[in-house]
């Protein structure tokens, strides 16, 4: 059984999804967001440091998870998120956790099956994989797609490495 913590950063909102994986199945565990206010950016990440460090108290997760920046029209935008992403990772490698990466092109093709998908279809596709009763809101959608992401990122190398080592469906041959 493995806890994975996604992050979708950001300066004002930043979202969290958390989900269990085992026996190739993934179970909702929990998600939201982190809502910073004030206007200087040091207590914005303070706050989203704090926030992480409560949800890795929260739910123990083993491994974390967060989404890469990506060159955005406003460079003072991807400024703020780099550094909203570096309070995050922060949290995780300060409670012990391994890092993963993943662009938004990848959780959008892992999950969705394109690269292009909007954040509807993140959404709309996080609610069937997870079985949830309702829609998550979009920032903690687009946590539960890198969680999402991660997982089916670790059981694809899991098939490989068994395939390499002699196994077959996690039994040896």
């Amino acid at each position: 059984m493995t806890i994975i913590l996604g992050i979708d950063p950001g300066s004002r909102i930043t979202g969290y999804g958390v989900i269990r994986q085992q026996a190739g199945k993934v179970e909702y565990l929990g998600s939201g967001c982190i809502r910073t206010s004030g206007e200087q950016l040091s207590d914005k990440l303070k706050q989203i440091y704090d926030g992480i460090s409560e949800i890795i108290l929260q739910f123990k997760p083993d491994l974390f998870a967060i989404e890469q920046v990506f060159m955005a029209k406003n460079p003072d935008s991807a400024l703020k998120l780099g550094q909203a992403r570096g309070s995050a990772i922060v949290a995780a490698v300060n409670a012990g956790l391994p890092v993963a990466e993943y662009a938004a092109r990848q959780v959008k093709q892992s999950v969705v099956g394109t690269g292009a998908a909007d954040k509807e279809q993140v959404q709309h596709m996080v609610k069937q994989l997870l079985k949830l009763p309702a829609c998550p809101q979009a920032d903690a959608a687009d946590a539960l797609a890198v969680a999402l992401c991660h997982s089916h990122t670790q059981q694809t190398l899991i098939r490989m490495a068994g395939k390499v080592h002699g196994t077959a469906r996690g039994r040896l041959r």
